[in-house]
């Protein structure tokens, strides 16, 4: 789970995390916000989606907020809205960086020329 200090997250909570950077979402809005930011490549189940979220809630990365007061109400049960917390927002900018060097690694092994170089 940690790797010197720093989590290690799945692709799934590293895409749910990436989703909750520029506001607070409910589930479904979510899911749908990782779907398409992953173009499809994820496509997460309520069962696995609220499990993420309960690991990254346990884990202080991820926390449940008020719906805003002017949220539309919604005709089931009451959203439950997620926020990145401040401790996320630095786990997922280590991850982002990992992955950066990951791939430039990657390049460099595999001779991809990147940017037309």
């Amino acid at each position: 789970m940690t790797d010197g200090g720093y989590l290690e997250l799945s692709a799934l909570e590293f895409h749910v995390m990436l989703a909750l950077v520029a506001e607070p979402l409910y589930g479904y809005a979510i899911k749908e916000a990782v779907v398409s930011e992953s173009s499809g490549a994820l496509q997460p189940h309520a069962g696995s989606l609220y499990r993420v979220l309960a690991r990254l809630m346990q884990w202080k990365l991820v926390t449940e907020i008020e719906a805003e007061p002017d949220a539309p109400p919604h005709p089931g049960l009451a959203r439950k809205y997620y926020a990145l917390t401040p401790r996320g927002r630095k786990a997922l900018g280590a991850a982002a960086r990992r992955l950066k060097q990951s791939a430039r690694l990657a390049e460099e092994r595999l001779g991809i020329v990147v940017g037309g170089r």
